[in-house]
């Protein structure tokens, strides 16, 4: 197909497509048919009014044309004209028709074995089968169109000699250039509707994780400020019991040397302990381990005390509040 010499509508130039195209190649341009149609002379509109002819456009088209396939030694036939009627020629045996519709032009050429409709109107060549060809003039004719068959040898052409050993096959028919353009600007209009759907849906989805994230950091929020009501409702209550503990004491018992430490004052004996062991064990020779002094019973509980963990502190707290509890319901109960 991309042998075949079509030249594609451009403004009102169908009578130059329409040659052109018929003999396959940029041999007409629009100043070489103008100065043909001034070469009209009276005598010969005459003529072609007395053939029944009344369209002056139509009249002064189909001389040009006649006049520049003149030159070529080509002339036009009616296909409908009796005298070629009477010559029963079966129109696959010619080579090629010129037809018209008001001012339109366009040519139908066998090239190699086979026929092809070069409308300029169509987005390139059409294949029409042997078969199809007397239906496809005959479709013309009745649509209004008139046919003349083109007598005289055309020259020789590129797509002809290609076509004579090969065969074509057109899986699908070309389209009007205004069919096709109608359907690209469709395209073009469904492909903007579709991006503006596309675009407010990713704007949706945006709006849609923004809040979901938003939602998700407020849970967390909350979570958190949950949790330190908690811890510090929990350390009230042990702050509480604890002073509960100590009042109680003093009331039921003498007071002793010993003072009531606080959960950080054990953690930093703990610590202190900690660092005074890793200094001994320093200033220890290697190989030569030091000698675990003897403790009393107090040190031995104030470093047990130092180990505790603050967790333990906190049981032994909660402990020592649940004992307070107990035993104010028993004075009370005893007075």
């Amino acid at each position: 197909m991309e042998s075949i010499f079509h030249e594609k509508q451009e403004g009102s130039l169908c009578a130059q497509h329409c040659l052109n195209n018929l003999l396959q190649g940029e041999y007409f341009s629009p100043v070489e048919l103008s100065s043909i149609a001034h070469q009209l002379d009276e005598e010969e509109r005459m003529r072609m009014a007395e053939g029944g002819v009344t369209s002056e456009d139509y009249r002064t088209f189909l001389q040009v044309i006649s006049n520049a396939l003149k030159v070529w030694g080509l002339e036009l036939i009616l296909f409908n004209s009796p005298e070629y009627q009477r010559l029963r020629i079966d129109p696959i045996n010619e080579r090629s028709f010129i037809c018209n519709y008001k001012e339109h032009w366009f040519t139908v050429r066998k090239l190699g074995k086979q026929w092809f409709n070069l409308n300029s109107l169509l987005t390139g060549p059409e294949l029409i089968s042997d078969t199809y060809l007397a239906l496809f003039l005959a479709q013309l004719q009745q649509e209004g169109y008139s046919i003349f068959v083109v007598k005289g040898d055309l020259p020789d052409c590129e797509a002809d000699q290609l076509l004579q050993m090969i065969r074509v096959q057109q899986m699908h028919r070309p389209k009007l250039i205004g069919e096709e353009l109608a359907q690209l600007k469709e395209q073009r209009v469904q492909k903007t509707d579709l991006e503006r759907v596309l675009e407010a849906n990713d704007g949706s989805g945006m709006l849609d994780e923004d809040e979901e994230d938003l939602q998700r950091a407020l849970a967390l929020s909350r979570q958190e400020i949950d949790l330190e009501d908690e811890e510090a409702d929990l350390r009230r209550a042990i702050q509480l019991s604890m002073q509960g503990t100590s009042r109680n004491t003093c009331q039921d018992t003498p007071q002793t040397s010993g003072t009531h430490l606080t959960s950080e004052e054990l953690r930093k004996r703990r610590e202190a302990y900690f660092e005074k062991q890793q200094q001994q064990q320093q200033q220890d020779p290697p190989g030569h381990p030091c000698e675990k002094p003897n403790t009393s019973s107090g040190a031995l509980d104030s470093d047990l005390g130092d180990a505790m963990s603050e967790e333990d502190m906190l049981q032994a707290a909660v402990t020592m509040s649940l004992e307070t509890v107990r035993s104010n319901f028993k004075t009370e109960g005893k007075k």
